[in-house]
């Protein structure tokens, strides 16, 4: 018998009001909005309610340098918040709402997976509360009003080829990556070439995950920085008159999303910077809700150690005045067979048959990365647990080689069943970070855009590579949001689509069930 798929999974789940589920936070019904029977919104006014409750113990789930396959990082933190019930502790899950450019392209959605993920799952995915489409039309707004500065007489002085404020959409298309504007007549604009990113890479996204109240995300808008006088001076979004708009329609957006695991432990959706290109974590109001919850907070960070877990100590962190006590890192055997660099991996293709057969020698030699990544954790002085997200596929021989990993490490491990090199600047990037410091932003912290699919800037460099330099091509700043961020190698921050995208088979039935969403 074929075991369900995860949306076939999900949609048999046996749901809880969410009242039920609040209840179990400490949350009060009248803290809540119901966005339809299975999500709601909690007002801001709960963290100042729950103050006054014992603070959860707070753990972060990161993970090995992650593959095209994905290594469970979602299941696992949804997993081990549903096992605190098991024990007889209460936890709460702190979770980023996914993009529908990768629901829509390779990866699918990020609610979980088997019995171990948020529910309902095609609302996860899919619009959820909006959220989102504010931030998109917040962006968007800014962008508007940019165009009309120009077309209106420029009275900040802008400079065209100096504008770094770009548009966004929650969408994969790499042919919006460049566009010109302005095309027509006089009425129509000033002519310039921008382009487009996608709404999970917008700063917009990151200040909304940052900021802790409403007078912060007023204050973090009118930060942001749309480009740059012919003397270099930064022209900001107050300047030109739209952090007051932008609020305005992020109010709503600035509220986190109650929603439930499978087995009905509470989760709060919220925010969705991607973790390649900013900071990769969910919301801070989500945690300064959620750590007075239970007796746990559970949150993850966008993709390997060297990437979200980096930016959840240097940046998260440091706005939300929150210090975790723990943390777990998942590693597959999968993920250290690909990182021995003996096989190679294709998004959307089927694993490689040499890879599934018993080899516990590429465990051990793809290890180099999972050591790596837990010094990246304990750099952070937190000595994470090893989490073995085990697959049918693998062999007690690999298992037992991840557990020798680990004891060489001194950290412990369970099986889940559920650096210092050089950096070459290129001369725009050099340009870039003369025009912050002249600003005043030399302060801001650093979060690095570059792949996830290796610890290097380049994804065919596997397991803990060593000898490799960081080649920056752009530096952007997200002054708002309160950092700035090297674009490293060939990142992109519009997406594009494969040949056979998951938007091909995701669909509607007569009965109105969404179907092959995965």
């Amino acid at each position: 018998m074929a075991f369900p798929s995860d949306l076939d999974i999900a949609q048999a789940a046996t749901l809880k009001p969410l009242g039920d589920i609040a209840e179990q936070m400490g949350i009060g019904p009248h803290l809540l909005e119901p966005h339809g029977d299975d999500v709601a919104k909690i007002r801001l006014e709960a963290i100042d309610e729950l103050a006054s409750r014992p603070r959860a113990k707070y753990v972060v789930v990161s993970a090995v340098t992650p593959t095209p396959l994905g290594e469970g990082k979602t299941t696992t933190t949804v997993g081990l918040g549903q096992a605190m019930r098991h024990v007889g502790r209460k936890a709460t899950i702190a979770i980023r709402q996914p993009s529908m450019g990768p629901t829509f392209g390779i990866k699918g959605g990020a609610a979980g997976g088997g019995y171990s993920q948020v529910v309902p799952m095609e609302i996860l995915n899919l619009h959820l509360t909006g959220d989102f489409h504010a931030v998109t039309a917040a962006h968007n707004m800014l962008s508007a009003l940019l165009d009309n500065h120009l077309h209106q007489g420029n009275a900040s002085g802008l400079e065209l080829s100096d504008i770094t404020w770009r548009r966004v959409i929650d969408v994969n298309d790499r042919a919006l990556r460049n566009i010109v504007v302005g095309l027509g007549s006089k009425a129509d604009g000033v002519t310039r070439q921008t382009g487009f990113d996608i709404t999970a890479a917008s700063e917009v996204m990151a200040v909304l995950a940052l900021t802790s109240s409403l007078t912060d995300l007023r204050q973090r808008l009118s930060r942001i920085v749309v480009g740059y006088t012919r003397t270099g001076d930064a022209v900001t979004a107050e300047e030109i008159g739209g952090a007051g708009a932008m609020a305005v329609m992020l109010r709503e957006a600035l509220k986190p999303n109650l929603m439930q695991t499978y087995e009905n432990t509470p989760v709060l959706v919220h925010a969705g910077p991607f973790g390649n290109i900013a900071h990769g974590n969910s919301s801070v109001v989500a945690d300064l809700i959620g750590i007075r919850s239970g007796d746990f907070l559970i949150t993850e960070a966008g993709f390997g150690a060297d990437m979200g877990a980096e930016r959840f100590f240097n940046i998260k962190c440091r706005s939300s005045g929150l210090t975790p006590d723990a943390a777990v890192m998942v590693a597959t055997v999968r993920a250290l067979k690909a990182h021995s660099g003996k096989h190679r991996l294709v998004a959307g293709k089927a694993i490689p048959e040499a890879m599934l057969a018993e080899n516990p020698d590429e465990v051990h030699a793809g290890g180099a990365n999972l050591r790596k990544q837990v010094e990246n954790i304990q750099l952070h002085g937190v000595t994470p647990v090893i989490a073995i997200n085990a697959f049918p596929s693998d062999h007690e021989s690999e298992h037992q080689a991840i557990r020798e990993i680990a004891a060489d490490l001194g950290v412990r491990v369970a099986v889940c069943t559920h650096f210092a090199d050089g950096v070459d600047y290129s001369p725009a990037a050099s340009r870039h970070l003369d025009t912050y410091e002249r600003n005043g932003f030399g302060h801001l912290p650093v979060c690095i855009a570059k792949t996830h699919l290796s610890i290097s800037s380049d994804p065919s460099l596997k397991g803990a590579p060593t000898g490799w330099r960081l080649p920056v091509r752009e530096v952007r700043a997200s002054v708002g949001a309160g950092f700035v961020y090297p674009i490293c190698g060939e990142m992109r921050t519009m997406p594009g689509l494969g040949g056979t995208p998951a938007a091909f088979r995701i669909d509607v039935a007569d009965d109105g069930r969404i179907v092959g969403l995965s």
